[in-house]
């Protein structure tokens, strides 16, 4: 395999901006994925020379534009990162961490991110009121009450400040065993539903890189 001093000054100017944009990973980690993109960059330039298995400059420029940008490509290693993160660790706040910095890199993450704020939102309201209902047992649960329109609304209450006149406790106590198992229920759903799409979104990064 050749390479001319040109070919080979083009993607250590892609490297040297990526290496600078990789903060978060410590040197050996940086030092891995840069070794691995000169790899595959080469290998991509030699497969496109044909037989000859030249490295011509053409060959280098479009290696190097499948890969994006290097701060595209920084920040699909970051994300990336903080997704393995998410998926060894199964925290909620690593997870919507990890997914805010996916939701800005395509529509797919955006989605993840608010079915999870939804789902993690109603698991920690129904926690919270079986949590304050022995310390707010009048006032906090799940309430059924008339509007201002005529109508009815029904909404959780923590208990802090006064029922509206008229309304009328739907569950009573058994908001407490109801609110735990549906809370902790909603958690781990929406835990194991954010995780099964980020396990596919770090698959399909890892193949399009081969």
């Amino acid at each position: 395999m050749t390479i001319t001093a040109d070919s080979r000054q083009r993607i250590e100017a892609y490297l040297g901006q990526l290496r600078g944009r990789l903060r978060g990973f410590n040197q050996e980690e940086v030092r891995e994925i840069v070794e691995e993109l000169r790899s595959h960059v080469m290998d991509k330039a030699a497969a496109a020379g044909g037989a000859s298995g030249e490295v011509t400059t053409s060959g280098i420029d479009a290696a190097l534009s499948a890969l994006g940008s290097p701060e595209e490509l920084a920040n699909q290693y970051l994300t990336e990162n903080l997704l393995a993160k998410a998926e060894v660790s199964r925290s909620p706040v690593q997870i919507l961490r990890s997914l805010f910095r996916w939701a800005g890199l395509s529509v797919v993450g955006f989605y993840v991110l608010l079915g999870s704020i939804i789902g993690y939102f109603f698991g920690a309201v129904f926690i919270l009121v079986a949590m304050l209902k022995p310390f707010h047992p009048h006032t906090a649960g799940l309430w059924l009450f008339a509007n201002s329109g005529g109508g009815s609304e029904i909404s959780f209450r923590l208990g802090f400040g006064s029922v509206p006149v008229g309304g009328r406790d739907v569950l009573g106590w058994w908001i407490v065993p109801i609110g735990w198992m549906a809370g902790c229920t909603l958690v781990m759903l929406t835990t194991h539903v954010a995780l099964f799409f980020v396990r596919h979104y770090r698959k399909s990064l890892a193949l399009v890189r081969v």
